[in-house]
């Protein structure tokens, strides 16, 4: 792997993590709630809830204090819109030039 490349960290719904940094309640575990882009967390100390960028969250991670259900994550994963779809049937009407729909 070259050097300016890091290993990306896999999240769970349910994961509850250590930052580096305490929350102002005094509290360093928080619990993973919402995963993208940009990751949910809930204080384990307060409740508050905040948004932290993916790249931020690696960077302040110090460990795993519990791991999520992985099946949970997966199921609730973003799926391809094709996923699903097989044949033309499934991609829609035609809408080039020489369709009827168009032509009317």
């Amino acid at each position: 792997m070259p050097a300016n490349q890091t290993e990306v960290v896999e999240f769970r719904l349910g994961d509850v993590v250590s930052l580096r940094k305490a929350h102002p309640c005094g509290s360093h575990e928080w619990l993973v709630d919402r995963l993208g882009a940009d990751i949910g967390v809930r204080c384990r100390g307060c409740g508050r809830h905040v948004l932290i960028e993916r790249r931020a969250m690696e960077r302040r991670l110090t460990g795993f204090v519990e791991r999520g259900n992985l099946a949970m994550s997966r199921a609730v994963a973003p799926q391809p819109r094709d996923a699903g779809a097989t044949g033309p049937a499934a991609a829609g009407p035609d809408r080039s030039a020489g369709s009827p729909e168009r032509n009317r």
